[in-house]
């Protein structure tokens, strides 16, 4: 007897040299949460990718060797030169171009709407968006429409990389429907809004000398999208970012699927002192980062001298809970886990600042925890020209 099981939804995310990773791995993370097949393929030679930021991803195969395959979707992210890298790739030209003369979904964001599906005459007669930097660079034949994603027949596009987890969201529609998309956004906490507004209590001026460095450590199954949104808001202004693996090995395989490769280990990273530690959520990563004394030690005594420290999602409750790191303090943390908090008379708060702590919820509030961050590092006209450069104005 046949299945009545609906096959699994493939999906291509090709990825090169200066893709911006916002764009790149959101995608990818809700994509795979909906349950889709999700081949992140290299447009160059190499399955380690270097994209915008410093950010290091392995992909799980080259454009090259997918050539053969069939998909349901093939989602191309933007960044400069990446978007270029992408439209340079003759092997990924033909798979799109096959995929589209099929009826097949093709989604861009950001500098790729112009920069590769309009060279290719894959947007000629449809309405489209784009980065607003690159929307002259569509055609006579292209529609420029000033929204965050338009879905015009099967092209979807977006406009960079505050819009990236409603574009995810609307490939999920259009792939499985509007039921799936409201099983993920609601505990993810999305909210489609540009902007942030942070709850402060007992506010001090954090204090950094010159370029401020922050550690993030990582481990396995730690969330992807929280990771990546802080690394790209912090390094966009100038921050001194350290991604550390507590792990034995450098390569971390994140929450969903993504690989990325860290700075250095832990251990080295414990031997050096940081403005700022970030511990990202995500189980059972977040468990994970709970149990290493190293890092345990370093937020410890970051908490001792008053110099700032916070947590994301599930780090709060499983990370800083345990070790008293949250004592005299209010903290926010992933909704499911309110609980485990001694105080959470706060949790509702999507981003709180308590002195030198500063917690957030989850990947639906993770761009709004980054933005924060560099605010209270860096000061309000930093965190305004990131926020801009994000277009989460």
């Amino acid at each position: 007897m046949a299945s009545s099981e609906a096959p699994v939804k493939k999906v291509l995310v090709p990825i090169a040299a200066g893709s911006e990773p916002v764009e790149g791995s959101v995608p990818v993370d809700i994509l795979r949460r909906a349950g889709a097949d999700v081949t992140v393929a290299s447009a160059g030679d190499d399955l380690l990718v270097e994209v915008m930021y410093g950010v290091k991803i392995v992909a799980d195969a080259l454009v090259a060797d997918c050539a053969d395959a069939s998909y349901d979707l093939v989602v191309l992210p933007g960044g400069i030169p990446g978007a270029e890298n992408l439209v340079g790739c003759a092997a990924l030209e033909g798979i799109v171009r096959r995929h589209a003369d099929k009826g097949g979904l093709c989604a861009a964001i950001c500098a790729a709407p112009a920069m590769a599906l309009a060279p290719w005459g894959l947007l000629h007669g449809h309405k489209a968006t784009a980065h607003p930097a690159f929307v002259e660079k569509f055609p006579p034949e292209v529609t420029a429409v000033d929204a965050n994603v338009v879905v015009d027949g099967k092209v979807v596009t977006s406009r960079g990389p505050a819009t990236a987890m409603e574009f995810a969201l609307t490939l999920v529609e259009q792939l499985y429907g509007k039921e799936k998309v409201e099983q993920i956004a609601k505990p993810m906490l999305v909210r489609y809004e540009p902007g942030y507004t942070i709850k402060e209590l007992n506010p001090v001026q954090w204090q950094c000398s010159g370029t401020p460095k922050v550690l993030i450590p990582l481990a396995d199954a730690n969330e992807e999208m929280e990771v990546i949104m802080i690394i790209d808001a912090l390094r966009r202004a100038k921050a001194d970012v350290v991604v550390a693996s507590a792990e034995d090995k450098l390569e971390i395989a994140a929450r969903y699927g993504m690989r990325i490769v860290t700075d250095m280990s832990l251990d080295d990273a414990a031997e050096q002192q940081f403005d700022l530690i970030v511990v990202p959520g995500g189980m059972p990563g977040a468990k994970t980062l709970s149990g290493k004394d190293k890092l345990i030690d370093l937020l410890k005594k970051q908490a001792e001298a008053n110099k700032p420290y916070g947590a994301i999602c599930a780090a709060t409750a499983q990370v800083l809970e345990p070790h008293g790191l949250l004592k005299g303090k209010k903290a926010t943390t992933y909704t499911s886990m309110v609980s485990m908090l001694a105080d959470s008379s706060e949790c509702e708060n999507r981003v709180l600042v308590d002195g030198n702590l500063i917690t957030s919820r989850s990947p639906g509030t993770a761009m709004e925890y980054a933005v924060a961050i560099v605010e209270k590092l860096l000061g309000r006209d930093a965190a305004r020209e990131v926020a801009e450069g994000l277009l989460f104005v």
